[in-house]
């Protein structure tokens, strides 16, 4: 059989001719040495997974902040036109591949071995998060226990806190002087009792708060004991992840709208402010948020998927998904604006963005400032919002550790899962002690820029360019339709195709562009931590060229043009990871090449990606196995299942 498919070049065998236009041969696999891999005990434990992924610590405790920092209203419009326009696109597209294929995010890039540096980029991104997520639970369970205290601690203002002081637990203030500047109780006791927070960074971090590590060891064993029982109690555990926390975030907007000033902060959220629209601030801002409130660019939405069944419809799961996520955002985004609304009516303070102390700590001011003034049990609602936060952060976390796992044991099959995860969590406690310092909260709003959001970013560009332009749209759509039986409409491929990977790529030029040195509120660094920042930014990035190199070297192809050109190229074992549908797949895709037209343009070639024609001879030998497939809505490896053994021998 005559084959012009790149995806069928096997592994660096110099002594071969290139496979263009010679008899072409399936490849011999061997079940034994590749067992399958693990799947969800229920479809319903992978959505219910990835909403607990998903919808978690970026949506309650990022977004809100975030938003703030950039207008409020100014910065809700572009971040819903880039959740539309790049978030869902990206979803649908890491859910669809990882499923396809049941690689993580790793090995995934065996369509287009060269980038393969992406997936080890994104792993070491994933790996910052999760440490300071964890520290973020960390102080979620210091707050939980001093939630049982009668009175709620930050509830009133102590003598041994310096400021002009108002106790978060009236409902109702008389005002202030005219010059004075007023501050709650439950910011004074977040930076000064909980955080012991340092002014700048000049004289060190400090040294790391013995209460705060205590509690650092709470979310570790939590994750440590999930990691250990795999990925099928990950699965059971999301049930109580996954829906717990709307109970809760529902009674604290109920409660967030009765308070007095409210209605302004809420407005402040929602109002467009046309003016800030077009700054490369707040549409880096919105992208980068996309990325931690729907967790996609990270590797954790590809490694849940590759657990997935090959028929699983991932397309009713990226729709619940995503339309979960921009709710929780926008319910997480009003009650924390209604709260700085009111605390604005309460300090007499003019300017919602200076209320309250901005960047991480938004969510550990305002939310225990709205539980201080329930007058109805105060001490239980606490309970519940902690513990509500502390379930979401469980379930983003146990997310990336996950993907951290399967990273490991893809590598390392001989390694006993419990070992892993045992690993993974005493690193994850011992980086995450520098954030239980007194000058913690500056290094994780530094690190969450310069080894999160800015990495991400400029992978996803990478990411998007690999499975659209260089695996190609045209495949991928035909993938789905051998997986699925369904074609892909038209919104999911202009997005792939043009709209996301240029918007993408333009909000980072645009950013590198107008780039201002990173503050943390107001603070700037010194030389040398910005130093160090671009030296973490770069141990993420490099991971692709470093990997490219890699994989072109060690390729056995005595020209180096064809040396290059074969690590762009699927390897030879690249599709489903079922033996029968493999080859099966490998025929489906050897047919559909066979049939194309000799004379394609380039731009059909890059959505095709087809860049090796076929001879005139093979073109009218096969041209008569063209089949409509348009009436059918059974999966394509079924058609070819039932396809005469003439026509797919060829």
């Amino acid at each position: 059989m005559a084959s012009s498919n790149p995806a069928f070049v096997a592994d660096g065998d110099p002594e071969k001719p290139s496979p263009i236009n010679q008899a072409y041969k399936l490849p011999e696999f061997n079940p034994a040495k590749k067992p399958l891999r693990d799947k969800w005990g229920k479809d319903i434990e992978f959505l219910l997974s990835c909403i607990a992924l998903s919808v978690g610590l970026g949506n309650v405790w990022r977004f809100p902040f975030t938003a703030l920092e950039n207008g409020g209203g100014a910065f809700v419009i572009p971040y819903l036109i880039v959740l539309f326009l790049v978030g869902r696109p990206i979803y649908y597209l890491e859910m669809l591949i990882c499923q396809f294929s049941s690689r993580g995010c790793i090995n995934v890039y065996d369509a287009v071995p060269a980038m393969r540096g992406i997936g080890y980029g994104q792993v070491y991104s994933t790996g910052v998060v999760m440490a300071f997520y964890a520290s973020l639970l960390g102080l979620t369970t210091r707050y939980l226990v001093a939630s049982f205290e009668n009175p709620l601690p930050w509830s009133e203002c102590q003598d041994s806190w310096d400021g002009n002081c108002i106790d978060s637990g009236l409902v109702v203030f008389e005002g202030a002087g005219a010059n004075a500047t007023m501050v709650v109780s439950a910011e004074l006791y977040f930076v000064k009792e909980v955080l012991n927070a340092a002014d700048s960074l000049d004289d060190g971090i400090g040294t790391p708060d013995w209460r705060l590590i205590i509690c650092l060891l709470v979310p570790w064993t939590c994750v440590c004991l999930v990691l250990i029982k795999g990925i099928k109690s990950s699965g059971k555990a999301s049930y109580f992840l996954a829906i717990f926390p709307y109970v809760v975030m529902l009674v604290l907007l109920i409660r967030s709208c009765t308070l007095e000033g409210a209605g302004a902060g809420m407005l402040y959220f929602i109002k467009p402010q046309w003016d800030r629209i077009f700054e490369a601030k707040v549409w880096y801002a919105a992208v980068t948020q996309m990325f931690f409130s729907l967790t996609v660019c990270f590797g954790n939405v590809m490694m849940y998927s590759s657990y997935n069944r090959f028929t699983n419809n991932v397309y009713r799961d990226v729709t619940v998904v995503t339309i979960l996520d921009t709710l929780t955002s926008m319910l997480a985004g009003l009650i924390v604006f209604g709260v700085i609304g009111h605390l604005a009516h309460v300090t007499n303070s003019p300017d919602l963005s200076n209320v309250v102390r901005g960047g991480g700590g938004l969510a550990f001011i305002t939310y225990p400032d709205a539980i201080a003034k329930f007058t109805f049990w105060p001490q239980f609602f606490a309970v519940a919002f902690f513990l509500m936060l502390f379930v979401l952060g469980i379930g983003s976390i146990v997310g990336m550790a996950t993907t951290i796992m399967t990273v490991i044991r893809d590598r390392f099959p001989h390694l006993k899962p419990s070992l892993i995860a045992i690993g993974i969590a005493i690193v994850g406690f011992g980086i995450g002690i520098i954030y239980t310092t007194p000058g913690g909260q500056f290094l994780l709003d530094f690190l969450d820029f310069y080894g999160a959001s800015f990495v991400a970013l400029v992978l996803a560009v990478f990411e998007i360019i690999t499975f659209s332009w260089i695996y190609g749209v045209g495949r991928l759509c035909r993938d789905i339709e051998f997986m699925l039986g369904i074609r892909t409409g038209l919104y999911w491929r202009i997005c792939w195709g043009f709209v996301t990977p240029i918007m993408l790529i333009a909000i980072l030029i645009y950013h590198i562009v107008t780039y201002e040195a990173f503050t943390s509120n107001g603070y700037v660094f010194s030389n040398g931590m910005y130093a160090f920042g671009w030296c973490v930014f770069a141990a993420g990035v490099l991971q692709l060229p470093a990997w490219a190199v890699y994989t072109v070297l060690k390729r056995k192809e005595t020209n180096w043009k064809e040396r290059i050109t074969s690590c762009f190229r699927p390897t030879y074992d690249w599709g489903p990871e079922d033996t029968e549908l493999n080859v099966k797949y490998h025929e489906s895709v050897e047919k559909h090449e066979q049939t194309q037209a000799l004379k394609r343009n380039l731009l059909r070639r890059i959505y095709d990606n087809c860049p090796v024609k076929i001879s005139s001879e093979t073109f009218r030998r096969h041209r008569h196995q063209r089949r409509p497939v348009n009436g059918s809505k059974s999966p394509l490896w079924q058609q070819v299942l039932h396809t005469p053994e003439s026509c797919r021998a060829g």
